[in-house]
């Protein structure tokens, strides 16, 4: 008789426990997504305000990502620097990076200049970098770090010119000496320099959350469906 209970009952458990398993996990994910859409939300928000212009350099590392700004300063020529694997509008390219000093300051930050197009024929030849060497006022957008992307191979050794695949701060401030703060400036304002400056769009990933959520669902659905459909045949059996 207990057996006979046990087995009658067990789908039923079993069902129950996939069912709510798959609605939490469903409920997790669906709030993650909305968490994600209020900050894409507020990310838009900040990136539609005017530039504000840095009066204290002190402040630079301390500032929000996307926050768009305005800096007084002159770019560090003599170290220029190539990252890899950067493709645009499916054309193989690099993000030119070239660290920026502050005006009337020792504080440094790292700018991504723009895009250019890779040589075909030959991927190390870079066509002549047009940089302003005096001071200058740079418009861009503030980021927390550069986005990454799979790396290939190993990267070349951190030095002036190099082409890279990836990079840490932490390791150019070794090498180059310079008091680079922990921040990245999207540069937005035109240079006539030849570069690009078609920057990704932030992407905050509440779609991959909602699909998830849309999978966990499923799972509750499909195991609700299941139980039902084999209670009906074992009905049948019986009868």
């Amino acid at each position: 008789m207990l057996k006979s209970i046990l087995i009658r009952i067990l789908p039923f458990v079993m069902t129950a426990l996939l069912c709510a398993l798959g609605i939490s996990l469903g409920n997790w994910q669906t709030r993650r997504a909305e968490e994600k859409e209020v900050l894409a939300q507020l990310i838009q928000e900040q990136m539609r305000r005017p530039a504000e212009i840095l009066t204290k350099s002190s402040v630079l590392a301390d500032l929000p990502a996307f926050q768009r700004l305005k800096l007084r300063g002159q770019f560090v020529s003599g170290w220029p620097l190539y990252l890899d694997n950067r493709p645009l509008h499916g054309v193989a390219g690099f993000y030119v990076l070239m660290p920026f000093k502050l005006q009337d300051s020792d504080v440094t930050i790292l700018v991504a200049r723009g895009w250019r197009q890779r040589n075909p024929a030959e991927r190390t030849k870079m066509p002549e970098l047009l940089t302003n060497e005096g001071p200058m006022e740079l418009e861009g957008v503030i980021r927390d770090h550069l986005d990454r992307t799979m790396q290939l191979g190993q990267s070349e050794i951190l030095k002036a010119g190099a082409i890279i695949q990836s990079l840490s701060l932490v390791d150019l401030r070794k090498q180059s000496g310079l008091k680079i703060v922990d921040k990245v400036l999207e540069q937005t304002s035109d240079m006539n320099d030849g570069l690009v400056r078609d920057w990704p769009k932030p992407s905050v990933g509440s779609d991959k959350h909602r699909a998830y959520a849309f999978q966990w669902y499923g799972l509750a659905l499909m195991a609700a469906i299941f139980f039902v459909v084999t209670g009906i045949r074992r009905g049948k059996r019986r009868q």
